[in-house]
């Protein structure tokens, strides 16, 4: 069951309460000072910041994968550990697609910095068959990934599969493994995340940890993303927003656990052309699809009927129900149309 708001609130509070004693909270987390440096993105760029970590170890900005969203990285602690074990959990059956298109989103940056190695995704036969697997074409249209470089591994058993991830996180061959995991099996346990977060650690390469339709349970993974599906915006045209249309891919991310226990919830777009996110504006229009077909073809109830109601002219005269009537003939016989 989802936490509710003020519990949530309360939760951060004292996680943040606890990382400021034991001097693992970031205290810089404020905007540059006026003057600052800044990149060709147009974000501030901070040399000299370093983010404080557990055992008073410093974690430089280049161990970190920026998403791109100032807020979403600010709230991070920079960005997601390119050296760990992040994890993105989505609370249904229904958000399978979303959490696969974030992680693939994810990936897309991933590979920016690792351009030519591949990706190795592992899940089960269970998880295979109920979420699928990514199109190909969507793949290299949407994300910008060749598919030859997505490699699968489809494991009979849990056990199997955690197997496989631990010995492929080890390898710096992969510049990601991606782990795909249905439901809160007792084998995923804090033993085992700490296994392939530190396996992750010692390669420093991330290990993506997909958790669909599982209770949210104690892991050894720094970050903690809960994705969900986000209504589409409309198409931006030079006109302006085209009514009726579905814009880019969205997904609702809440933190749900962080270093720097901040919250957050954010409205992330994915841009196919340029492989970055945007965050939803709060002028941005929500739309629901509209049916390809336009309206609902399908008459209204009762008005063809294939035998006469009791009690009808048609049904009282032996001759007037053999034949459908002249207007009703066309409704039988005619094809239905494709839109």
């Amino acid at each position: 069951m989802a936490m509710s708001a003020v519990a949530r609130e309360t939760v951060f509070a004292l996680r943040r309460q606890i990382a400021k004693i034991e001097g693992t909270l970031p205290e810089r987390l404020e905007a540059p000072a006026r003057g600052a440096p800044v990149d060709a993105a147009g974000s501030d760029i901070t040399p000299e910041t370093n983010i404080v970590r557990r055992g008073l170890a410093v974690a430089p900005q280049d161990a970190f994968l920026h998403t791109g969203i100032k807020r979403l990285d600010a709230a991070l602690g920079g960005g997601l550990p390119k050296a760990a074990l992040s994890e993105i959990h989505g609370l249904e059956t229904r958000d399978a697609g979303a959490v696969a298109g974030f992680a693939l989103s994810l990936t897309s940056l991933i590979l920016r910095e690792k351009p030519g190695l591949p990706v190795l995704w592992i899940g089960t036969a269970e998880i295979f068959r109920e979420a699928g697997f990514p199109y190909a074409r969507g793949l290299h249209a949407l994300f910008g990934i060749a598919p030859e470089q997505l490699l699968f591994s489809e494991a009979p058993k849990l056990l199997d599969a955690l197997w496989i991830a631990e010995e492929a996180a080890r390898m710096t061959a992969f510049a990601a493994v991606i782990l795909e995991i249905r439901g809160s099996p007792r084998l995923l346990d804090l033993t085992a995340t700490r296994r392939l977060h530190a396996r992750a650690q010692s390669a420093g390469r991330p290990v993506l940890l997909l958790r669909q339709a599982g209770e949210a349970e104690p892991t050894a993974a720094p970050v903690r993303f809960i994705v969900s599906a986000a209504p589409a915006a409309s198409r931006e045209t030079v006109a302006g927003p085209l009514a009726g249309s579905i814009g880019r891919p969205a997904f609702t991310v809440d933190i749900g656990k962080s270093r720097t226990a901040l919250p957050g919830q954010f409205t992330l777009e994915w841009n196919p052309d340029e492989h970055a996110f945007a965050e939803r504006t709060e002028n941005s229009v929500a739309v629901v699809p509209v049916p390809l077909r336009g309206a609902d073809p399908a008459p209204a109830s009762g008005a063809v009927l294939a035998f006469a109601a009791v009690g009808s002219p048609a049904a009282i005269s032996p001759t007037a129900g053999d034949q459908p009537s002249r207007q009703q003939r066309p409704a039988h016989r005619s094809p239905r149309r494709a839109g």
